[in-house]
């Protein structure tokens, strides 16, 4: 009996522990607007949000505001308001970064897709879309359980303009225009454009409810980490107008006007010798111009930046006012708590430039449904730790790493391997075991598998060695036991390249080629296999792999970049041919003597006068170990167009008429060339036109295929591009059988570029569209 009442005692002692811990795994948010503060009128969402929002402003006192102006934003007591953390990271998952996101509680992980640039890879605007929406949904589902925050800050949509850049791999990659169409679907998605109708079963839904809010970054000419002398705390970039504008803007503008987002982070750098968080410049071109409607927020520490990094301001208080002035809304950080009030006292910030930064902050806060009482009753109130990770999370994940991955060589169609043969396989290299293969800002993956583990499931016996202890590949001990493997094995992998301890946020490469010793390791166990090998390549950035390119004995190269927790799976699909791969490089890949150039020079146009290659496909004039849209197939593809405007005229009435300038001089010939401005066409809509191009996939396999439509010009015009993507197309194609796409063409924007003043020009006369070696020529006329 006694046994019994311990017993007893027991169970009511571990069941009260356990009503004790679960607030710690079952936590929901705590919010706004419970009684006895509902009756506020900042409450009343029959309200429209601007007046909620500014009936809130007048209730707050100095203190409330300027404990507003941090990410980790205070609570306000007398209002019945709790504290707020605006620093959240989903780049390609929910992420670990920044203290908005834990894995403390009843989700333990969210879906790590691929990094940004290898779903870039896959050219396919459907994919962002989902990917974007899916983060949504699991970032949402995690704040419902109080493990997130509400305000994410992805995506970046920098352009990767050289390639040691060590964050390159977070961006769409050197095409401006990919990266604004990347910024658009992503953003769309995660903020739930179009999610919120499928999430509601409400397809008349017209509200301008946020499911998360995204943040475009970093606003503008970032992407130095560490070069020489250069961090990007104390980097000026010097950058013409005329880059400004068909460079480097174009992806901030396409989030902010066509991806609608809530959120823009200006960086750390100088522009042109004023901080980008301090440059009325810029961030009044975003509002007055783009028509951005939401917050801006500064990179982290970026206002403290602007005293104690570049010396543009004179004292802390100066760093505030300049900032907010501006058009900055929140600092990353605790400078401004810390030094507004001083600010105010001196008479450099007035309280109505504090209220005007809180408007922009509160009403995204309305429009996340923050303020419209229990979450649980909100629109998403029902997405919880069932709505992350799930089995179409997942199966996604899969099919954007499928997607991305590029066949960079394929001798005499080495590959696929067949998988009815049950071979041996050896697979070699330092990455070839682990399961971190998200890249930069990852979260903790649902399901990680390795590379080893996707290939073993196809072979019937698999050894590895890992040639290297790691990608720096400082010592060849480990060579000898590799080589002895490979001569063992039917067929070979090589898993070289690079990880996040030599390319990440605050690190940027010094050389493309493989790092230490691995070029040695690839060479030595090619010549020692009994067939070709199989080298598979890692990390974001571009290598110099000329070396395996020339190599007979290397028949095959993969370029897996950091395909997320089911990378592992992907490239085993595409080595034993379940998928037939179709990815496409969204980068240039240069050859090492590019590291001459210095990392500095912000310029995007060759100048041979001063030996200066350019940069990016666009304008690049250099020899190339692979090209922007290169990627094989293990089919091969034939084009025609099937029907295109030869001849486009434009009406004589434009706002400032017929321009007439010298744009080029080459050697001693002069050609002129009309033109006119852009911004001075009545409709640039209608000259919109749809190319129609039929795909005839000429080979054994059926398989996905992304076709890309350039444009260019006949002569080298002074300033243009050498080409310009018009459009991808991803389609699926059958063996032996043809299929039709069309891409629409907007010559206002394919056919353009800006001039030194940083006005975009159309140019008259022959343009060239080209897809693959079929060519078609539309003229520009003026009648």
């Amino acid at each position: 009996m006694m046994f019994l009442q311990q017993r007893s005692t027991i169970i009511i002692f571990l069941f009260s522990l356990l009503l004790i811990h679960l607030p710690k795994f079952f936590t929901t948010p705590d919010y706004p607007c419970k009684p006895p503060h509902s009756h506020y009128p900042f409450c009343n969402i029959s309200l429209p949000i601007s007046t909620r929002t500014t009936s809130l402003i007048s209730l707050l006192t100095l203190s409330d505001k300027i404990n507003q102006l941090s990410n980790t934003a205070s609570s306000i007591s007398h209002l019945g308001i709790p504290s707020y953390q605006w620093w959240s990271e989903a780049l390609h998952g929910i992420a670990t970064n920044g203290p908005g996101v834990n894995f403390n509680g009843s989700v333990k992980s969210a879906t790590n897709f691929p990094q940004v640039i290898v779903s870039a890879a896959a050219f396919n605007r459907s994919l962002w879309f989902l990917i974007g929406y899916a983060v949504g949904v699991e970032g949402r589902a995690m704040f419902n359980v109080g493990q997130a925050g509400l305000s994410f800050w992805a995506p970046n949509v920098n352009v990767f303009r050289d390639p040691r850049w060590g964050r390159g791999q977070e961006t769409p990659g050197e095409d401006p225009m990919v990266g604004s169409a990347y910024a658009v679907e992503f953003v769309r998605g995660i903020q739930g454009v179009d999610g919120i109708k499928k999430v509601l079963n409400d397809h008349d839904s017209d509200d301008d409810g946020l499911m998360v809010s995204a943040c475009c970054k970093h606003f503008t000419a970032y992407d130095l980490e560490k070069w020489g002398e250069f961090s990007r705390y104390n980097f000026n970039a010097v950058v013409t107008q005329q880059d400004l504008e068909d460079t480097y803007q174009p992806p901030f503008r396409g989030c902010v006007q066509q991806g609608k987002a809530s959120c823009l982070m200006c960086s750390y750098n100088e522009v042109n010798g004023v901080p980008a968080c301090a440059s009325k410049d810029l961030l009044g071109l975003v509002r007055n111009k783009w028509g951005f409607e939401g917050y801006i927020a500064s990179d982290c520490d970026a206002v403290a930046t602007v005293f104690e990094y570049q010396k543009y301001a004179k004292s802390a208080e100066d760093a505030v006012a300049d900032v907010l002035k501006a058009g900055m809304d929140i600092n990353c950080g605790t400078f401004m708590l810390r030094h507004t009030e001083s600010a105010i006292e001196q008479g450099l910030v007035k309280e109505e430039d504090l209220d005007r930064a809180l408007f922009n902050l509160f009403s995204v806060q309305m429009r996340l449904g923050l303020f419209n009482g229990d979450p649980e009753k909100g629109k998403f109130g029902k997405l919880g730790p069932q709505d992350v990770c799930t089995p179409e999370h997942k199966k996604l994940a899969l099919e954007a790493a499928r997607q991305g991955i590029v066949l960079l060589k394929n001798d005499n169609k080495f590959l696929p391997l067949d998988k009815k043969d049950r071979v041996s396989l050896a697979i070699i290299g330092p990455m070839a075991t682990t399961s971190e293969l998200g890249g930069g800002y990852s979260g903790i993956p649902c399901s990680p598998r390795s590379l080893y583990d996707g290939l073993k499931e196809y072979v019937k016996t698999i050894s590895y060695a890992f040639g290297c202890s790691d990608v720096k590949c400082d010592s060849d001990d480990g060579f000898a036991v590799a080589i002895d493997i490979a001569k063992q094995a039917d067929f070979v992998v090589i898993v070289a390249g690079l990880d996040t301890t030599l390319e990440t946020e605050d690190l940027d490469r010094v050389s493309l080629l493989l790092p230490g010793k691995q070029m040695d390791l690839v060479s030595r166990v090619a010549a020692a296999s009994k067939r070709p090998v199989i080298l598979v390549l890692t990390g974001g950035g571009p290598l110099d792999v000329s070396f395996a390119e020339s190599n007979q004995l290397i028949t095959s190269i993969l370029w897996i970049g950091y395909p997320g927790e089911a990378g592992g799976k992907a490239l085993a699909e595409i080595i034993f041919g379940e998928f037939n791969p179709a990815g496409r490089l969204p980068m240039t890949w240069y050859p090492e003597s590019f590291t001459n150039v210095p990392m500095n020079d912000m310029g995007m146009r060759a100048d041979p006068s001063r030996g200066y290659p350019g940069r990016t496909y666009r304008f690049y004039t250099g020899s190339r170990i692979y090209g922007f849209g290169h990627g094989l197939s293990y089919s091969d593809f034939s084009y025609r167009v099937l029907s295109a405007p030869s001849k486009l005229s434009l009406s004589k009435t434009t706002n400032g008429g017929l321009r007439r300038s010298l744009l080029n001089k080459v050697e001693k010939d002069v050609f002129e060339v009309d033109h006119v401005h852009v911004d001075e066409l009545q409709n640039c809509n209608s000259l919109s036109f749809s190319v129609h191009i039929s795909v005839m996939n000429v080979g054994d396999m059926d398989g996905s295929h992304v076709v890309m439509l350039f444009s260019k010009w006949p002569k080298n015009i002074q300033g243009s591009p050498e080409s310009q993507l018009v459009g991808p197309s991803r389609l699926h194609t059958v063996s032996n059988k043809s299929i039709e796409t069309s891409i629409l063409a907007d010559p206002c924007e394919h056919f353009s570029f800006a001039d030194e003043q940083g006005k975009r020009i159309l140019p008259l006369g022959n343009h060239i569209l080209n897809v693959g070696d079929v060519e078609h020529i539309v003229s520009i006329e003026i009648y």
